[in-house]
């Protein structure tokens, strides 16, 4: 046969199988959409790999809870500065326009338009017109546009709790309301039959206004009330790190930005990336060595200051002088050099929390592939089982909790001045920097 020929029919018939819709009998598997992976803003890469979990130095404290481990962690995207008040505040606007729509407006027009208008369906919200038509002024500070004024009367303080009769949101009524699946507990139960779905999902309701009064009752005989009234309100601290903010809290803020970028993504037919969340223990860590061996601190070590005596984080340096390194209290997310994954502030300015439970032995009985310890305690369950690990250091320790290694812990209710977090995503698919 003629070699030209030959090629021509070959070409013919990839054009015809390839315009041809039957899979002639033979399993092809599904068609999905194409899916790219794509760097969420404000997070870096975090290459997977493994590392050594644990002390570099001596234990100084002789807890003997951070003993040597080698781990490995799979790769993810982590938020390259801590979360800050401007971030949490979209959050917290959401939740107030959504309680101000469902409850108290009662207008048609902020949802979007049932396609069949005889359906009972639930009622979903159009934030599209919500951005379009704001709910309340531009210039903010609680104040509802004239045509909503009259209708938002009972999102305000009312009677005694007034001050100079200023209409000021009830911040009491800000809670968000969200469901999660317990993955861990449904495979603990997989083989109880009488077990339901539904008694896997996990569902809390979460006053979602930060504490502002840390600042007064984390220090004794302070006069910290200038950051009780401006810290989260004022916008010059709107990049500072969000701080007052319960485990529970970051947790619920976490379940809301992986809905907030699936409504988006749903709106562009586009598949969803894995959902966001804390960072575990060992992720935390991992991410903070920036792919350094043995290192004390995320910039390397074994120092805290650099070859020309300047502090290289925001921490509590030597006795007490607080401002030596820049700020007497947190500083901009954006402050000091990053480590080498381009995360900034692993150490000082703020502790962040994670989402392992904290144990004193967990380093013993964790597994070396993705190592955490998870609980969901409940309100009924004692204290010890409420404890949720914090890493990396704040504005008020000194050195030692700096360290990449240092382990520590507050309780999941519990809000304080120096703790605040950041979120990760997991990666799915091969290493994000293959092209091919």
């Amino acid at each position: 046969m003629n070699t030209r020929y030959f090629l021509l029919l070959l070409l013919v018939g990839g054009i015809w199988s390839g315009c041809n819709t039957s899979d002639r009998g033979e399993v092809l598997g599904v068609r999905n959409r194409p899916f790219r992976a794509e760097l969420p803003a404000g997070m870096v890469y975090i290459p997977g790999g493994s590392f050594l979990m644990g002390q570099t130095d001596q234990d100084v404290t002789f807890a003997q809870i951070a003993q040597t481990k080698q781990v490995t962690v799979s790769p993810f995207f982590m938020d390259q500065t801590e979360t800050t008040n401007s971030q949490y505040h979209q959050f917290i606007n959401w939740v107030r326009d959504s309680i101000a729509i469902t409850n108290y407006l009662n207008d048609d027009k902020y949802y979007v338009k049932p396609r069949d208008p005889n359906a009972t369906s639930r009622k979903y919200i159009n934030w599209e017109y919500v951005k379009k038509n704001p709910i309340w002024r531009s210039n903010g500070k609680g104040k509802a546009q004239s045509a909503n004024a009259g209708k938002l009367d009972g999102m305000y303080y009312q009677g005694d709790d007034r001050v100079f009769d200023r209409n000021e949101v009830d911040v009491s009524q800000l809670k968000y309301n969200y469901a999660a699946m317990q993955l861990r507990t449904a495979s603990d139960q997989r083989f109880d039959k009488t077990k339901k779905r539904s008694d896997f999902i996990y569902r809390d309701t979460v006053p979602v206004y930060p504490d502002t009064l840390v600042w007064l009752n984390d220090f004794s005989y302070a006069a910290n009330e200038p950051m009780v009234e401006g810290y989260f309100s004022h916008p010059s601290f709107q990049n500072y790190p969000v701080v007052g903010v319960t485990w529970r809290q970051a947790r619920a803020y976490s379940i809301w930005r992986s809905r907030y970028n699936d409504a988006y993504k749903d709106k562009l037919k586009q598949p969803h990336r894995l959902p966001y969340s804390l960072p575990t223990e060992a992720e935390f860590e991992y991410a903070a060595r920036g792919g350094r061996i043995g290192t004390d601190y995320p910039w390397g070590g074994p120092y805290i200051k650099n070859a020309k005596g300047c502090l290289l984080a925001n921490f509590k340096p030597g006795r007490g002088n607080y401002t030596d390194d820049g700020g007497a209290y947190t500083v901009n997310v954006r402050s000091y050099f990053p480590n080498d994954y381009g995360l900034f502030n692993m150490a000082g300015n703020v502790s962040e929390w994670t989402l392992s439970a904290f144990d004193e032995s967990a380093s013993t009985f964790v597994h070396d592939m993705s190592p955490t310890f998870n609980y969901d305690a409940k309100a009924t369950d004692p204290e010890v089982l409420k404890r949720k690990v914090v890493r990396g250091g704040s504005w008020k320790d000194i050195g030692y909790f700096l360290q990449n290694s240092t382990r520590g812990y507050e309780f999941q209710d519990t809000a304080k001045s120096f703790i605040g977090f950041r979120l990760v995503s997991h990666f799915v698919g091969r290493d994000f920097r293959d092209k091919r």
